[in-house]
């Protein structure tokens, strides 16, 4: 039988029930491989250990793929056990792979060798946080990290926020959690008063907050505890 690869969701907050979060089947196909190509080992094992991997997670193979993989060679030799018949799992640390995570490497290798592609059903913090947002779901970007010093952060915000008037798209951002309030307050200084500011801050968590105002009216009120919480915002218009 051919070999295929799996792309893996995990909760996006630890304290999420895994039944709450995960389809049974989700269950079925973990328990049914013993290779895994993950962000982070530890956390991939953890997890494992978690929904109750069938198997002992000690003769499992992991492989590390994440922000210090460079060099392609290495992806070669990760996809070389699938292109021989060994099905895989991908895992991130949170939430689905190769979504604003590691894995679109193994995912676009395994393609060119005709290998299939599976991605199993999880949470995404981005899509979530769109479905709660109030904003345009029709047309929606997801920028990433900003950047960090002035003047160009300013410019970004302002850039994105000319997309989101001038073709009513939703444009999505994300920071390093000590650094969330800084890019909330740039969104406030920079933006105009009419454009609508989403804030969703633990999605799935019971900790969860979303919020959407205008950005005159987030400038009328104390912003959330969001530091050091995993975080989305949006901008756009209604």
């Amino acid at each position: 039988m051919a070999a295929t690869l799996y792309l893996i969701p995990t909760p996006i907050s630890d304290n999420s029930a895994i039944d709450a979060v995960l389809p049974p089947n989700n269950m079925e196909v973990i328990n049914s491989l013993d290779y895994f190509i993950v962000e982070n080992i530890r956390s991939a094992r953890r997890f494992l250990s978690k929904v109750g991997y069938s198997r002992r997670i000690d003769d499992a193979e992991f492989v590390e793929l994440n922000e210090h993989t460079t060099n392609i060679g290495d992806v070669a030799k990760m996809v070389a056990p699938i292109i021989a018949g060994r099905s895989a799992g991908v895992i991130s640390e949170a939430g689905v792979p190769a979504v604003a995570d590691p894995g679109q490497a193994v995912v676009a290798l395994c393609h060119s060798h005709n290998i299939r592609i599976v991605p199993l059903v999880g949470p995404s913090s981005i899509l979530m946080a769109v479905m709660a947002s109030g904003l345009s779901g029709q047309s929606f970007a997801f920028n990433g990290y900003l950047p960090v010093k002035e003047p160009d952060c300013g410019r970004a915000i302002k850039r994105l926020e000319s997309r989101a008037i001038s073709e009513h798209q939703s444009q999505v951002m994300i920071e390093a959690p000590y650094r969330n309030i800084r890019l909330a307050e740039a969104i406030l200084r920079h933006c105009q008063p009419e454009t609508r500011l989403a804030i969703a801050c633990d999605i799935s968590s019971p900790a969860e907050y979303i919020k959407m105002q205008s950005i005159a009216e987030w400038r009328r009120v104390q912003l959330p505890d969001i530091q050091k919480r995993p975080t989305i915002f949006i901008i756009g218009r209604l």
